[in-house]
């Protein structure tokens, strides 16, 4: 009995949302697993076609019961998603939808109408890329600069974050993606005082909750790389709301590449980390233009949760 690899977008397409540039191309990996994936789903997430099956339906008969809740239940591929972070637990899943859709009623503000074609300003800042491939254990990788490159007067910290969820939520498209996860780098270099004063208790509780509660992806690790003193006002408002699962994901590594390569091998970084990847860094403006082929995705997402 297979493993359920059906279409994981909402909407139908007619080819994969992918774009070339050089001889390399950028696409959404929307394709089963590669074996040596599967065998991860396998042994982290208890993955089988006979568990995978049953707690479809479990979980689909928890979420018929949560009637002010409107969400694709007879997609299979999408209950997945959200079986795939709790392991296969339909009740810790069900938590997650709930959890996913309060949290986006919560902070309507920076939800409603989010897609890519209202947030071309944060990609054409190009201070968060997606590297096109994935490290060494099959996750992607982002880099978000908030240094040197961010220029804080012409790009918010919540445009920031909506970029971040744009990705995400590109990323649990992916059946790779959602069984080996993410990893997120911080690139700090040249974070001035005055950036620093952006960042508030408020948001930083948000982003972490967001991490900690109401994301249906695996964040590996967050590596904080090239950071200044003033970084530790910022770690300040953060630091409260941690909870100890979170907290001992992040990882500062300063300048120290070797510290940096311990977890991510060199082939997989460009040269800026110390590494040797061969494929060219796809620029903000670039990814956009990928997102922009899926904004009828992203309002297809934007139509389900708890009812107004």
């Amino acid at each position: 009995m297979a493993l359920i690899q059906e279409r994981t977008m909402l909407t139908n397409v007619d080819k994969l949302p992918s774009i070339d540039f050089g001889d390399f191309t950028l696409e959404f990996e929307l394709g089963p697993p590669s074996p040596e994936i599967q065998e991860v789903a396998r042994k982290e997430l208890r993955e089988t076609p006979e568990l995978q099956k049953e707690s479809i339906e479990r979980l689909r008969e928890l979420l018929k019961a949560e009637t002010d809740l409107k969400c694709p239940l007879e997609n299979d591929a999408w209950l997945i998603r959200f079986l795939r972070p709790c392991k296969y637990y339909p009740e810790s899943a069900f938590k997650l939808v709930k959890n996913y859709y309060s949290f986006k009623v919560k902070h309507a503000n920076v939800y409603d109408g989010l897609k890519p074609s209202n947030e071309r300003n944060i990609f054409e800042q190009n201070i968060l890329t997606v590297l096109p491939t994935r490290d060494q254990h099959g996750r992607r990788i982002l880099i978000i600069e908030l240094g040197k490159k961010w220029k804080h007067n012409k790009c918010s910290l919540d445009e920031v974050y909506k970029g971040c969820v744009l990705y995400l939520e590109a990323a649990m498209l992916e059946p790779t993606s959602q069984i080996a996860g993410t990893i997120v780098i911080f690139d700090m270099d040249g974070l001035t005082l005055q950036q620093t004063w952006q960042f508030t208790p408020p948001f930083a509780k948000r982003i972490v909750d967001w991490l900690q509660d109401a994301m249906p992806l695996r964040v590996k690790n967050i590596h904080v790389v090239n950071q200044p003193y003033v970084f530790n006002m910022v770690f300040a408002l953060f630091k409260p709301f941690l909870r100890e699962k979170l907290k001992s994901r992040i990882i500062f590594h300063g300048t120290d590449r070797k510290s940096l390569h311990k977890y991510i091998s060199p082939k997989c970084l460009p040269q800026s980390y110390g590494g040797n990847l061969q494929v060219p860094i796809v620029s903000g403006s670039q990814w956009l233009e990928l997102l922009l082929t899926c904004d009828k995705e992203y309002e297809a997402i934007n139509s389900y949760g708890y009812k107004k």
